[in-house]
C-alpha cells in the first residue's frame, strides 16, 4: 500500500477557483472597488466546492488499496506520492508546494488543464506530468506503474466505467456553499454528467482537452442515490458546461429523481435556447434550484465573431420570468473586452443585464486561454507574459479601445450598477413582485446617477488610448 497525497491548494491573492472553472485553468477574482471587494469576500466564504477531479482520483487510488489524503493547505505532508491539481492562476504556488514535498523525499506529479497544455510551467519541479484527463494514467499508477516524466493519459470514452468520486475522502465543508436562494448555506458536492462541450465557441477552454461524452441516465441516477444515502440536505452542483444539451436525457433524469424519491436540490449550467417551459418545470419538480447560463454579449455581431449562436432576447426573458415564478434562481454570465467593445457598448451591456432581470450576474473580461482558437487569433496582440494574469478578470492583450486600467474600472461598474440598485435588493430578499413598480424604476435611475457622480473622476477620462 502506498500513501497518496492529493493537493487542491487554496489559491492566493483573491478568490481563486480551479478545477472545472475556465476549463480547468481556473479564475482569480480580486476586489478593486467597494462592490467587487464585497463580492470577492462573499465568494470566498460561500462559493467553495471540493475538486471533482480529485474526487475521482481519490476513488481510483482507494479502490486499489492505497491510503489517500486530500489537502488544501500549504503544510507539507508525509507521503509516498503527491499529485497536485494545477491551474494557470496559481501555478507558482503549486510549484512551491511541490518543491517542498520533493525535499521531503516524496515523488510529485501534476495533473489538470494547465499541466496538459502548458507543461513547461511545471517542468524541472516534479517527477511526472500527466497530460490529458488524468483517470487513465492514474489507474495505471494505482495498479503499480512507476510514474516518471511526461505521461499521456487518454480520455476515458465510457464514463460509466469510472468509479464515483469519494467525498468521504475529499470531505466537502458542511456550510461551504450557498445554493443562491437568499442566505441559505448547505452541504454541496460537484458532479459531472458529461465531459467537454460540443459547441464551437472560439474563446472557451472547456473543449480543448478531449471530445464530448455523456454518462448514461442510470449511472447518473445511481450516483445521486449514493450521495443521498451519504448526506442529508444535499445540494448537487452539476458542472457540465451544457447540461441540457440532450433534452430527453434531462427529462429522464428528472423523472428518475422523482421515481426514486431522492431528496436533494441541484443546479446546472446550460444555454438558454436549450430550455423550454416543460423542461424547466420538470427539472424544478425534481429539485432544480438554480440555472447558470451564458449571455456573453447582447450584440449578435460580437457573438458571431466568436462562433457563438445568438439566443433571442424574448426567449431568455420568458425563461427567466418562469424561473422567478418557480423560485429557481438564475445567474447570467457576461464578458466584456471583445475587440468590438467600447466603454459605451459596455454600459449598454450593463443596462441590458439589468433589463434581462436574472437573479444574479457574473461579469468577466475576455481572456485568450492557451489551446483555444481565440488564443491563436489574439496572439499577436497579447502583451502580458505573466500566465497568472490569465485569470478571467484581467485584460491581457492590446485592445483597440480599452486599456487594462479602463477595463478594470468598467468591470467594477458592471458589478456596482447591477448589484447596487434598490430593485435588486428587493429581488435578493424575495420580493421580486415589487421590483418593477414604476417608483422602483425611478429609484433605480436615481441610483445609477448617484453612482455616476462618485465615478466622475474616471468617467471624465473618456479619451481612451491603447494599452
Amino acid at each position: 500500500m502506498t500513501r497518496i497525497i492529493l493537493a487542491d491548494l487554496k489559491g492566493r491573492g483573491g478568490y481563486v477557483n480551479k478545477d472545472t472553472v475556465a476549463g480547468g485553468y481556473g479564475s482569480r477574482f480580486q476586489g478593486h472597488s467597494f462592490t467587487t471587494r464585497c463580492e470577492k469576500n462573499l465568494r470566498r466564504v460561500l462559493q467553495n466546492l471540493p475538486s471533482i477531479h480529485l474526487g475521482y482520483l481519490a476513488s481510483i487510488f482507494a479502490n486499489a488499496g492505497h491510503e489517500v489524503l486530500v489537502t488544501r493547505g500549504d503544510e507539507p505532508i508525509d507521503g509516498d506520492v503527491a499529485i497536485v491539481l494545477t491551474s494557470l492562476v496559481d501555478y507558482r504556488h503549486e510549484r512551491e508546494w511541490a518543491e517542498a514535498m520533493q525535499r521531503r523525499g516524496t515523488k510529485v506529479g501534476f495533473v489538470g488543464t494547465a499541466a496538459t497544455h502548458l507543461p513547461q510551467l511545471f517542468e524541472g519541479v516534479g517527477d511526472f506530468i500527466i497530460s490529458g484527463e488524468p483517470e487513465a494514467a492514474i489507474t495505471r499508477i494505482a495498479a503499480g506503474e512507476e510514474p516518471n516524466g511526461p505521461m499521456k493519459s487518454e480520455a476515458v470514452d465510457d464514463l460509466d466505467s469510472l468509479p464515483f468520486p469519494r467525498w468521504d475522502l475529499v470531505k466537502p465543508g458542511r456550510f461551504a456553499y450557498t445554493s443562491r436562494r437568499l442566505f441559505g448555506a448547505t452541504r454541496a458536492v460537484p458532479m459531472l454528467t458529461s465531459r467537454s462541450c460540443p459547441e464551437k465557441c472560439t474563446y472557451c477552454p472547456h473543449r480543448i482537452t478531449a471530445g464530448f461524452r455523456a454518462r448514461s441516465d442510470q449511472n447518473v441516477l445511481d450516483e445521486l442515490t449514493d450521495l443521498c444515502a451519504q448526506y442529508e440536505h444535499l445540494h448537487v452542483v452539476i458542472r457540465d458546461p451544457l447540461y441540457t444539451l440532450d433534452r430527453d436525457r434531462c427529462m429522464r433524469i428528472a423523472e428518475g429523481i422523482r421515481t426514486r424519491g431522492l431528496k436533494l436540490t441541484y443546479e446546472c449550467e446550460t444555454r438558454m435556447d436549450d430550455l423550454d417551459e416543460d423542461l424547466i418545470r420538470a427539472m424544478q419538480a425534481s429539485g432544480l434550484r438554480n440555472i447558470n447560463f451564458g449571455v456573453e454579449s447582447p450584440d449578435p455581431l460580437v457573438l458571431r465573431s466568436v462562433a457563438r449562436r445568438f439566443i433571442p432576447f424574448e426567449h431568455m426573458r420568458r425563461m427567466i420570468n418562469l424561473c422567478w415564478k418557480l423560485e429557481v434562481t438564475t445567474t447570467a454570465f457576461y464578458v466584456i473586452g471583445f475587440l468590438q467593445d467600447t466603454e459605451e457598448s459596455i454600459e449598454q451591456l450593463i443596462r441590458f443585464a439589468v433589463d434581462l432581470d436574472s437573479t444574479f450576474a457574473n461579469f468577466k473580461i475576455l481572456t485568450p486561454y492557451p489551446g483555444t482558437a481565440q488564443f491563436n487569433q489574439l496572439k499577436p496582440l497579447i502583451n502580458d507574459d505573466d500566465w497568472q494574469h490569465f485569470d478571467g478578470y484581467t485584460l491581457n492583450f492590446q485592445h483597440p479601445k480599452l486599456t487594462p486600467r479602463r477595463a478594470r474600472l468598467m468591470l467594477g461598474m458592471c458589478y456596482s450598477r447591477f448589484f447596487v440598485r434598490p430593485s435588486n435588493i428587493l429581488n435578493f430578499v424575495g420580493m421580486h413582485r415589487y421590483a418593477h413598480l414604476p417608483m422602483l424604476k425611478r429609484v433605480d435611475a436615481w441610483s445609477w446617477r448617484w453612482q455616476e457622480y462618485f465615478d466622475r473622476p474616471w468617467l471624465v477620462e473618456r479619451k481612451v488610448t491603447t494599452a
